[in-house]
């Protein structure tokens, strides 16, 4: 047996004794995690049991964004090898659909994902078992921490590759929790610079604003549209990043006409609506981002290059055992937390 941290039921975890997973065969590899960053969401499941139709029976293991090192390797792994350090990209695609064809395995049919219901058991577990292909290795001197929060910088790298860039020389970011700056990060590495911030959490603002953003609000303080509008005339793109059905309205109003709405955050609501009439006469192109598309070894590179530092996020750490405190600091967005890591072995 070995030690999980598993969600028990709304608003409860707990760490309990699971089964050792099995040896691996074909092209898995055996890796005994070592830090998992709390994604938003594994709040929402907190929370609310459940992500749309994605719905938790307890108990369940959880956590997605991951990093460790390979204990075993099965017969058909190539590439790796015990020892080496590893970031995971959490989503198992079969290969063969017409998803996975078209270069779209992230929206694969047969989609298996790390700590989804129903899908693939979570990574706070001292040990999982994961195909190779889903794993990096780190760079020398890259950390653990540095490896997991490769998945949250990869969706920010993806969620930019999909804005395109051209006529784009003007964006809004609206949330910066970790997707947020990731999506600020991914922007600068690109070459874009004119970047406008908001977020409801002033720690999160200053951060934003010493990563690089030119302007930073607060909507529960200023009129962010109006403020953004005195400055410029428009935005060219811009990204939400908080789930909130409010800043999605903020966001046609700050897009130039023929501008691009990125919508990264998950809504708590299962239905969000738009004013059609200003969507249409601005020919607002509106862009929904799936994950991460192959971008983990992308933001992996972009790190060891130096293009891009994402240790500020790291702001907190915690023992497997404190995983109950880990969720409430995270959910509550209290005592300065941008990213709550746990380190596990």
């Amino acid at each position: 047996m070995m030690k999980a941290a598993q969600f028990v039921g709304l608003r409860s975890a707990a760490v309990r004794d699971v089964p050792f997973p099995p040896h691996p065969e074909g092209d898995e590899v055996l890796i005994r995690v070592e830090a998992v960053g709390i994604c938003g969401s594994d709040g929402h499941y907190y929370l609310q049991g459940r992500i749309g139709n994605q719905v938790l029976e307890y108990p369940f293991t959880f956590g997605h964004e991951c990093c460790g090192t390979i204990e075993a390797c099965g017969p058909g792994t190539v590439g790796l090898m015990s020892g080496d350090k590893v970031a995971i990209d959490p989503a198992v695609s079969c290969g063969a659909c017409d998803q996975c064809r078209a270069g779209r395995p992230h929206t694969c049919r047969n989609l298996l994902f790390m700590g989804c219901p129903g899908q693939l058991p979570g990574a706070l577990s001292q040990f999982i078992l994961m195909p190779a292909r889903n794993c990096f290795k780190l760079s020398a001197g890259m950390s653990f921490t540095q490896g997991a929060l490769s998945e949250p910088l990869s969706i920010g790298v993806y969620a930019v590759e999909l804005m395109g860039q051209r006529h784009v020389e003007t964006l809004g970011i609206l949330g910066a929790g970790p997707i947020g700056l990731s999506v600020l990060l991914a922007a600068q590495a690109f070459g874009l610079q004119d970047i406008y911030v908001t977020d409801k959490v002033d720690v999160r603002l200053k951060a934003a604003e010493r990563a690089g953003a030119v302007w930073i609000g607060n909507p529960d303080r200023a009129d962010i549209v109006a403020a953004v509008l005195e400055q410029r005339r428009g935005l060219d793109a811009v990204f939400e990043c908080c789930g909130d059905p409010e800043a999605l309205d903020q966001a046609v109003e700050l897009l130039n006409p023929g501008g691009t709405l990125i919508i990264v955050g998950i809504p708590e609501a299962d239905r969000i609506s738009f004013d059609i009439h200003k969507l249409r006469r601005k020919e607002i192109c509106v862009r929904n981002v799936r994950r991460q598309n192959q971008c983990t070894r992308k933001a992996l590179d972009l790190m060891t290059a130096g293009s891009i530092d994402v240790a500020f996020m790291a702001t907190h750490f915690f023992p497997l055992a404190d995983i109950q405190k880990a969720l409430e600091t995270v959910t509550a967005k209290a005592d300065g937390v941008i990213k709550a890591v746990i380190t596990v072995a």
